[in-house]
């Protein structure tokens, strides 16, 4: 029987334990010699990264006993962690940071000594018995240094092959093992920015020929150089201002099929891959248009691109081998997958999911894309999921708070996806609008560049006009709205929050409220990230400390609630500590919950659980909703409502 009940108080089955329960990792799905490998991440065991494989007979093995845990910290969000030739896997540990090797009857030895050394992205050349990979040397004051190393596959003796330049990343050995391609950029760019990439001849003794530029630049980003069988060199370029496939040719790159769509995404971590070539010569690939993913055949010759049609529209990590593809795949009814695609016959079989968690659609929200209007005569983008649940309706004539979340990055993308986080709000009757701001990827360099020189600006104006766009409408309460965010969404949160009075309370994520502390103090990856999206520093101090809300407090007049892990090496933990401290100072409702052992981004199930419920029961003290569920309740400092 439908019950009539207040937005924010309905009873849903989708529990924070139901969240967290469906919130498995998969990634880096790798073919060899028949069986296919891939990444389990599982919060249950405090985040460890398992690595699993499925025999050509089918049958499933699990390759990692704990305490092993398969992850890189090269950049420090990783990924590239493992790689597998004849047999053998050669795998980055996190606790220590060595290579081990995993050979074929189960045992694992370590290849290299524990020391100051990451390793990421590796290939093996068999023909020289060694890995190519990126290292990263912490061994020294300052900056580590990054280099293309070569791994002796016995002793584990190591030589540096290239270095000089700030990041390498995308080793790859031609199919004779005649040549090496990769990538290289250099600050203040980022891999999204401008790469170049480069090419050097593998001389009989290993050592390698003086390198050739072939491609790229400060202004174009090169993703994904990888040969084909028959020993072509193919890669990705946005000089068209979308990431689209070329073929190299010494004349430069040729394009295959020029459209308004990106084949690549921002590289953020080790590994990615969007294409892949097939036995009958077409390249399977994955390309995004107006935020949704597609799957075709692209025929390199006569560029002829056929669509595979698929039920999914967010698709990642594809690899190929032989008749047969694997990728990560998710739909707004399907948590996210790893998925083999027959390609003759089109079949389609779910080898992994992150998810066996059941929910009855009639409590699932279907997100609508929508576009809208914002500053300066633009247009941005985003997803808006109504409230659903079909126990219970709201009284005649009340309208939904409305969630507002800004992605991470902030180069990055949200997607259109099931995901039990967004639909643990929407069942208990909470708007949530999902923001693709300005400066998020996959609508092309020109979206992307909007947010250089303007972080804390247009970004927060997007989020601002997509909450207003939606109340203007009548779909949601206008003077009930919230924002969330985490790392650079955090940020965008706490910007919002302070230099607008549209939301009533937010939630920051390990978000970032010192510009110029993230400056001085973050990791080489992103040392100098700002220096576009604001500006040099310490040249332009002034952006800083004007987009800074921790120097703007007397601005910020509603509640907010931070979640912050203890070992956070991106944005420290002395940024939240400042702003809660300064904000209680001040009078304002604030909570505080850290995690000790959780780095940028929560693993642990515990940790996941309790943000969640805590962050719902901040919103309910707050907006005055009541619970109909047991929380554990949360110490909220300057708030009278507060246990």
């Amino acid at each position: 029987m439908v019950q009539q009940a207040g937005y924010g108080s309905w009873r849903s089955p989708i529990s924070a334990d139901l969240v967290v329960a469906g919130s498995l990792r998969l990634g880096q799905p790798v073919w060899e010699g028949g069986a296919l490998y891939w990444i389990e991440g599982r919060p249950q065991e405090k985040g460890r990264n398992v690595l699993r494989r499925r025999l050509a007979n089918g049958k499933v093995e699990e390759l990692t006993p704990e305490p092993f845990n398969v992850r890189t910290r090269v950049h420090e969000y990783g990924g590239g962690a493992y790689w597998v030739s004849e047999g053998v896997v050669y795998f980055c540990n996190f606790a220590d940071q060595r290579l081990y090797c995993l050979s074929p009857a189960g045992e694992i030895r370590p290849l290299t000594e524990a020391g100051p050394y990451r390793y990421a992205d590796g290939v093996v050349d068999r023909r020289h018995r060694r890995i190519l990979c990126v290292r990263e040397d912490h061994s020294r004051q300052g900056e580590p240094e990054n280099t293309l190393v070569a791994i002796d596959l016995e002793s584990g003796a190591q030589q540096v092959l290239a270095r000089g330049h700030d990041f390498y990343a995308s080793p790859r050995l031609s199919p004779d093992g005649q040549a090496l391609v990769w990538l290289t950029w250099d600050h203040p760019q980022m891999p999204w920015d401008g790469t170049e990439l480069w090419r050097a001849e593998v001389a009989p003794d290993g050592s390698l020929g003086e390198p050739q530029k072939l491609a790229g630049g400060p202004a174009e980003s090169i993703f994904q150089p990888q040969w084909s069988p028959q020993g072509e060199l193919y890669l990705v370029s946005d000089r068209s201002g979308w990431w689209n496939l070329y073929r190299w040719d010494p004349q430069g790159p040729l394009p295959l099929c020029p459209m308004e769509a990106e084949f690549g995404e921002p590289q953020w971590v080790f590994g990615l891959s969007t294409y892949g070539f097939c036995e009958d010569g077409r390249i399977l690939a994955i390309y995004r248009q107006e935020g949704l993913c597609h799957l075709a055949l692209l025929d390199p010759r006569s560029g002829e691109l056929q669509e595979i049609p698929l039920s999914y529209t967010e698709l990642h990590n594809l690899q190929v081998s032989g008749e047969k593809a694997a990728f990560l795949a998710a739909s707004p009814s399907e948590a996210p997958a790893l998925v083999c695609l027959h390609l003759p016959s089109g079949q389609l079989e779910v080898v992994a999911r992150s998810s066996h968690v059941a929910v009855d659609p009639e409590y699932l929200s279907i997100p609508e894309p929508i576009a809208f209007p914002t500053s300066g005569g633009a247009v941005a983008y985003g997803f808006f999921y109504p409230p659903k649940n079909r126990d219970f309706v709201a009284p005649a004539g009340e309208k939904p708070p409305l969630l507002v979340k800004s992605h991470g990055g902030p180069t990055g993308a949200t997607a259109a996806v099931l995901d039990l986080g967004i639909q643990y709000w929407t069942s208990r009757g909470i708007a949530v609008l999902d923001v693709n701001y300005r400066g998020s990827s996959g609508y092309g360099r020109a979206y992307r560049e909007a947010l250089k020189g303007q972080w804390g600006v247009v970004d927060v104006e997007d989020c601002i006009a997509g909450a207003k766009f939606l109340a203007q409408q009548g779909r949601v309460d206008g003077e009930r709205l919230l924002i969330r965010g985490g790392s650079a969404g955090g940020y965008t949160t706490l910007a919002a929050l302070t230099f607008h009075n549209v939301f009533k309370a937010g939630a920051s994520y390990y978000g970032i409220s010192d510009l110029e502390a993230l400056a001085k103090e973050t990791h080489k990856f992103e040392s100098h990230y700002l220096d576009s999206l604001i500006g040099p520093y310490p040249e332009r101090q002034d952006l800083y400390r004007e987009r800074s809300p921790i120097y703007h407090l007397e601005d910020l007049n509603c509640p907010v609630i931070f979640f912050q892990g203890l070992e956070d090496a991106i944005v420290p933990p002395n940024q939240a500590e400042r702003m809660v401290a300064a904000l209680q100072a001040k009078g304002i409702p604030v909570a505080y919950v850290p995690f000790a052992g959780e780095q940028h981004g929560f693993r642990q199930a515990a940790n996941l659980k309790r943000a969640l419920e805590a962050e719902l029961y901040f919103y309910a003290q707050i907006l005055g909703f009541p619970l109909v569920e047991p929380i554990e309740p949360v110490a909220i400092k300057n708030w009278s409502a507060s246990p």
